[in-house]
């Protein structure tokens, strides 16, 4: 295991996390940041979001979590779903949220809890819908793997749940 992925493991790992992520679509296009070694293939590309601080309400912790990783400010449109990720030594429920660009530009963001030479964030963008799929089931967000069309994404409510 890479020393990035064990400080990944020491810093999130073994908890339980409550995390926040953000969907935002701008016509056919999702934005999506691309972690490097958060997963075991290398690459994972996943909406916006990140663990919860304590006192802080979801909807506020989603506009920080936003803008460190994208430098966007956002609007909170709308509740859709939850998921659960659990691959151990890693568990989350995500709370996902249907969100609107606002202000700020795009940039590549940091990840706070890690230091300067252990960040994982590799790019952020706005990305066609029909092109997440070429980066590989295992390199993408779950919730994109039984979603056909970008509309779809809208309609997912309810508990998802992925385990490895």
């Amino acid at each position: 295991m890479n020393r990035i992925r064990e400080r990944i493991v020491e810093q999130f790992g073994n908890k339980l996390r409550i995390r926040v992520c953000g969907l935002c679509i701008e016509g056919e296009k999702i934005l999506l940041v691309n972690h490097h070694s958060l997963n075991k293939v290398g690459d994972f590309w996943a909406p916006p979001g990140g663990g919860m601080d304590f006192g802080q309400s979801s909807e506020d912790n989603l506009k920080r979590e936003f803008l460190e990783e994208t430098g966007l400010n956002i609007e909170i449109e709308r509740f859709l779903f939850v998921h659960e990720y659990l691959s151990p030594p890693l568990h989350a429920i995500e709370l996902v949220f249907n969100v609107k660009r606002t202000g700020g530009e795009l940039k590549i963001g940091f990840d706070p809890e890690l230091q300067a030479d252990e960040q994982i964030i590799k790019d952020v963008r706005f990305i066609p819908f029909n092109k997440i799929m070429e980066f590989g089931k295992d390199n993408i967000h779950q919730m994109f793997i039984n979603v056909h069309e970008i509309s779809d994404i809208a309609n997912l409510k309810g508990y998802f749940h992925w385990k490895k």
